[in-house]
């Protein structure tokens, strides 16, 4: 598989296009099915070290219909738009809320994608890093157009 477009790969699906509305109902649907509450969560920093990413609204224990969390994702979209926004779904079997499945609904239209920063250390020793494009602009206008 190759990585067309240099898209961010966080997630499962991330190296498919982007799924649809119905797509995503069904996999709410597989997550509510087993039992899962689902959070919608978004940011403009989606460095693979950057776990907390914002919850849009509140976690959805209750819902037991697709439709309203695709509202959610929908409203998150729209107040969004130029963000990564994704839907984790949590199973809390254990007596801990495990992310059982994580997956982006919405991508900026302009990704700019990651650098790898090589630094020379003591000896022959060689630090890589990973550097966000994305972080070099300030909070809030890192996707403007």
């Amino acid at each position: 598989m190759t990585n067309t477009g240099n898209r961010v790969t966080q997630g499962q699906f991330s190296y498919l296009p982007d799924l649809t509305d119905v797509q995503i109902a069904a996999q709410i649907k597989y997550a509510l099915s087993n039992g899962w509450a689902i959070s919608v969560e978004y940011t403009d920093d989606p460095h693979p070290r950057n776990t907390y990413w914002e919850m849009y609204g509140m976690p959805m224990f209750d819902l037991k219909d697709p439709a309203g969390i695709l509202l959610e994702i929908n409203n998150c979209r729209k107040t969004f738009s130029e963000h990564y926004i994704r839907v984790m779904a949590f199973n809390s079997i254990r007596g801990v809320e495990s992310p059982a499945m994580s997956y982006i609904v919405n991508r900026p239209h302009n990704e700019p994608g990651f650098g790898l920063v090589r630094q020379e250390a003591e000896g022959r020793h060689v630090n890589y890093t990973v550097h966000s494009y994305a972080a070099d602009k300030p909070e809030g206008e890192r996707y403007l157009r």
